[in-house]
């Protein structure tokens, strides 16, 4: 069962779920930029300059914290978000390399 805040447990996370959440390239773009970033990371939704409203946003980061993707914090007047990174390589071998390893889109 998610816990208070939407994150799935460990055996929570199931493949459709994490694939649906990377369909999305704006959402795999922040993927991506956490995984290349020194693992325990901690970043606000608006760091990553996504070129949508707030509550598209707001709407991408509960998607991937749903499947599992993230962990998000409060952190005052905004929420910052962590790569799950030991649960999603645990859970599908691999997946992190892949994304690490997508060219970024070109804008």
């Amino acid at each position: 069962m998610p816990d208070e805040e939407g994150h799935p447990s460990f055996e929570e996370i199931e493949l459709g779920k994490v694939l649906s959440a990377l369909a999305d390239p704006l959402r795999r773009k922040v993927i991506r930029e956490l995984s290349l970033a020194p693992v325990g990371c901690e970043r606000t939704c608006a760091s990553f300059g996504l070129p949508v409203s707030k509550a598209t946003t707001t709407h991408h980061f509960k998607t991937m914290r749903e499947a599992g993707l993230i962990r998000q914090v409060n952190r005052g007047n905004s929420r910052a978000a962590q790569l799950r990174t030991d649960d999603i390589e645990n859970r599908f071998p691999g997946l992190l390399d892949m994304i690490r390893s997508e060219l970024p889109e070109t804008e």
